[in-house]
């Protein structure tokens, strides 16, 4: 019976190609120390979240002119993109940032760089590896500069996503209104529809620009649509997982004095992992894998000395003496 068990899942790897793929990534993501990563990524996430915030509102409020209603949609934006249980705790921190956007100066600024250089430096090296690309010592200059502005990039990126997915929403019920289809629940059901197709297709830019960007080898755009794509759909899973799960801790009494603190935790958890686990899995497919020629096998050689009996050098110089006196008393006899 236990023949049976362990010859089990080597059949099904062979006959579901997509089961051999889940667990080589797994086997890859475990390998390539994808637990530590996510552990790191989240403790840098946690900490650097609100002075990050606080620099990117800065930032957008001084590009938008103040326009209020346009850090809404972004503030909505963001809301949107975390379990519903998160959502008291991730208005409270934009709510923050808000307020302080203002009066971050130059100390807040070069924390908030810091911090954000340092997620930035973790989430690189862990995509890094988990591509299976070898990490080598780099300049710190050089470095830096580079990881600053791939925080710069993805916090635009974010933006126009977060920005994208809330605008969809109210630029819909605005259009709906406009042809009176507001009350239609067809034309609601469409929009509804619309906007998660556009929330779907601004997270998978925003997830292709991660996998295939922010790793120190870049790699082709072609090569992590497959796996973007499966980023975009299984975070909108993830979100549904952690908001059944955060309403069932909810209920525990240690959640009314560590819940925000913890539910922010576990959610940047699992989405540090969720992005390893997808980054590994694409790595691991078919067009990505490198073909490794086997070298050939190691040529001992052996000198072979073979021996052959016969007439030794003595023999030869007798048996050529003797030839030769005889020749000599034959021309005697003759003479």
């Amino acid at each position: 019976m236990s023949n049976d068990k362990e010859k089990l899942l080597p059949r099904l790897r062979r006959k579901y190609p997509w089961l051999d793929h889940v667990i080589q990534a797994n086997d890859a993501f475990t390998e390539r120390y994808g637990n530590h990563y996510a552990a790191a990524i989240t403790y840098f996430s946690v900490l650097s979240v609100i002075p990050i915030l606080m620099v990117a509102f800065t930032i957008v409020g001084y590009v938008v002119g103040g326009d209020q209603a346009v850090l809404d949609q972004i503030t909505d934006g963001i809301k949107k993109s975390v379990p519903a249980g998160l959502n008291d705790t991730v208005s409270s921190i934009v709510t923050t940032a808000l307020k302080s956007r203002g009066g971050i100066g130059i100390i807040g600024l070069l924390l908030a760089l810091y911090s954000g250089i340092g997620w930035m430096s973790n989430l690189r090296d862990a995509l890094t590896a988990q591509w299976g690309q070898e990490k080598k010592a780099l300049p710190l200059v050089s470095t830096t500069i580079k990881d600053l502005l791939s925080l710069v990039g993805l916090g635009l990126a974010l933006v126009v996503s977060f920005g994208l997915t809330a605008a969809g929403s109210g630029v819909g019920r605005f259009l709906l209104e406009l042809v009176g289809l507001a009350d239609q629940s067809w034309a609601v059901f469409l929009l509804k529809v619309a906007t998660i197709v556009l929330g779907l297709a601004a997270n998978t830019l925003v997830f292709l620009w991660v996998i295939a960007r922010l790793p120190r080898e870049q790699v082709t755009m072609r090569s992590a649509v497959k796996g973007a794509i499966f980023a975009a759909v299984g975070f909108v899973v993830l979100q549904q997982v952690a908001t059944i799960y955060l309403g069932s801790v909810t209920k525990s009494p240690s959640f009314a004095v560590f819940g925000p603190v913890i539910g922010l935790l576990v959610f940047a958890n699992l989405v540090s992992r969720f992005l390893l686990f997808v980054t590994a899995w694409t790595a691991t497919a078919k067009e990505n894998l490198k073909t490794v020629i086997e070298p050939p096998a190691p040529v001992v050689i052996r000198p072979s000395i073979t021996v052959e009996r016969g007439f030794g050098l003595g023999a030869t110089a007798g048996a050529f003496s003797a030839g030769a006196l005889l020749a000599w008393l034959g021309v005697r006899r003759r003479s």
